[in-house]
């Protein structure tokens, strides 16, 4: 392929409702999408952080920056542009996995689209379709939350997870316990809320027989989850730490943690989640896909990778209706628990046009060759 354009396109989509953690509250999903074009095909990928650095370090004006001044004039330069060529020349810029993961899952999603095949079948996935968990916010009352929780479950919603920090942790976990039984598979994130010194409280979460406790403590300390893990008996999954196969090694052999959650945009792209997976199955520790509530573009291959046979834990790849009363893509539909993973070539999606129109805020090239006429079309 030769690159041809790369076009960034603004969006902010309002969620249905807030979503509160440790971090903060969101009211929108505020990022951007790259619809980059080549001679054979035009790719689409999804910017997965936010406009303020709270979650990561990174967020949307500074992946901007980087895309354009140094990640896309290296890819630009790549006398063939493959997906395989980009980690060699991308890793010249330190950091910057989100920024980097946009750009190849671009490339990958153009890449198959020119071959026809599925981002699913190209990952190695073994199901056409995958159960979904769902993220439940920080609420202001317990009696909310119970109804959230009720509601998700009528949805037919397989797996809770309940967003916890100091002052709201035991309490809401025992009243859904006690609401929705022993047999509901439950787990909490903490979102990196705590420190070793509160081991002793995050241990009374141990009565209540949870899948496991998300990223408890600062992120990048494997040390500490390690020690930590040592005195749960609930299980410790990592996600902030992790950002690549090698962290996930480690924190393996440390028992730093016994579940890894894999986010494809925290590591780098899906070439390195696939990695990721790779090393946790061959050690038998389960894994499960991640969300940063995404739209339709972001879903799609985070679906693909959900159904790799090491995921054995549902994912948090909820149906559209979870956070958007209206998305970009043709929305995803829970049925019986479960969610289509997309069969069509590459992410197997494309933003609808009028939907993509209305949400957008601005758009703009980053890179366009001299002389491109960009001949692949333009959905919004």
């Amino acid at each position: 392929m030769r690159l041809e354009r790369v076009e960034i396109v603004h969006v902010a989509i309002p969620l249905v409702s807030p979503f509160r953690t440790s971090f903060g509250t969101m009211t929108a999903k505020d990022t951007f999408l790259l619809r980059l074009v080549t001679d054979t095909a035009e790719g689409w990928s999804e910017f997965a952080a936010d406009p303020e650095p709270l979650y990561c370090s990174e967020f949307v004006a500074g992946a901007e920056i980087v895309l354009r001044d140094f990640l896309l004039p290296r890819v630009a330069a790549l006398p063939h542009l493959t997906t395989a060529a980009l980690a060699p020349v991308m890793a010249k810029v330190k950091g910057h996995e989100l920024a980097k993961a946009v750009l190849e899952t671009a490339v990958l999603d153009a890449e198959l689209r020119t071959h026809g095949m599925p981002l699913a079948t190209y990952l190695g996935a073994v199901r056409d379709r995958v159960p979904a968990g769902v993220s439940v916010g920080i609420r202001d009352s317990v009696p909310e939350l119970l109804d959230d929780v009720g509601r998700h479950l009528a949805e037919g919603y397989v797996r809770i997870k309940l967003k916890i920090e100091p002052g709201w942790d035991v309490e809401p976990v025992r009243a859904v316990r006690e609401r929705f039984g022993d047999d509901l598979p439950l787990q909490v994130d903490a979102n990196t809320a705590y420190t070793l010194a509160d081991a002793d409280h995050l241990r009374r979460l141990d009565a209540f027989g949870l899948l496991l406790i998300e990223e408890p403590l600062e992120e990048n300390n494997l040390h500490a989850h390690a020690r930590l893990q040592r005195r749960l008996a609930t299980p410790v999954c990592l996600d902030e730490s992790l950002h690549h196969a090698r962290d996930t090694a480690s924190a393996i052999a440390l028992d730093a943690c016994r579940v890894v959650n894999v986010k494809p945009a925290r590591v780098g792209g899906y070439l390195e989640a696939r990695r990721v997976h790779d090393v946790a199955h061959a050690h038998g520790v389960p894994v499960w896909c991640g969300g940063m509530l995404e739209t339709g573009i972001g879903r799609a291959p985070n679906l693909a990778l959900a159904a790799l046979p090491g995921f054995t834990l549902p994912g948090d790849t909820s149906a559209s209706s979870r956070y958007f009363a209206e998305d970009i893509t043709e929305p995803f539909v829970l049925q019986d628990g479960h969610l289509p993973v997309p069969a069509g070539p590459g992410i197997g999606v494309e933003p609808l046009p009028d939907a993509l129109r209305r949400f957008t805020r601005r758009r703009g090239d980053l890179y366009a060759r001299r002389g491109a006429g960009g001949r692949a079309k333009t959905p919004g």
